[in-house]
């Protein structure tokens, strides 16, 4: 009988970092999963819940997905076989999707961001969006939308309250 080699791995999603100002920043029109390729260390400091998306990008080089400037800190316990913190991580993506996000990253404005880096089913996975810059009035208007929703849902709220009372 063959042994269950998946018994450890705890189903699910574990979240390590997320980049909350990129939804700001940027209007995300696709979203993508993608693995990564990483090492020992770099996995074990993520298990620890360290990890920083905000400076990171997406370029494409060669027909390959290459993540910058994510900081992942170096494993404490690690010895002469720790990474360097900065370093630029391949993803591991199926090749029509890198080919269409280069055709749609190519045109003026649009940009490849991360969103969110997690462990799903024991494997490190990181959310990518192709996104659109906002200008300064469109984050102002998002933010005024939002605003707007909330005020009318606590209306809502407070209306069918006194209806119930």
């Amino acid at each position: 009988m063959a042994k269950d080699k998946g018994k450890d791995k705890t189903p699910g999603r574990k979240l390590v970092a997320q980049h909350k100002k990129a939804r700001h920043d940027y209007l995300i029109l696709d979203t993508y999963e993608c693995g990564l390729v990483l090492t020992g260390t770099e996995v074990k400091s993520l298990r620890q819940g360290r990890a920083s998306l905000v400076d990171g990008f997406i370029q494409i080089d060669r027909g390959e997905a290459w993540l910058h400037n994510v900081h992942i800190p170096e494993y404490a316990q690690g010895t002469w076989t720790n990474h360097s913190a900065r370093r630029k991580r391949k993803l591991l993506m199926h090749r029509m999707e890198i080919d269409k996000l280069e055709a749609k990253s190519q045109e003026s404005g649009h940009t490849i961001v991360p969103l969110a880096l997690y462990f799903k089913d024991g494997r490190a996975k990181v959310e990518i969006a192709l996104a659109k810059g906002k200008k300064e009035y469109d984050k102002r208007q998002t933010l005024r939308e939002q605003q707007d929703r909330r005020e009318t849902d606590r209306a809502i709220s407070a209306a069918r309250r006194r209806q119930r009372a």
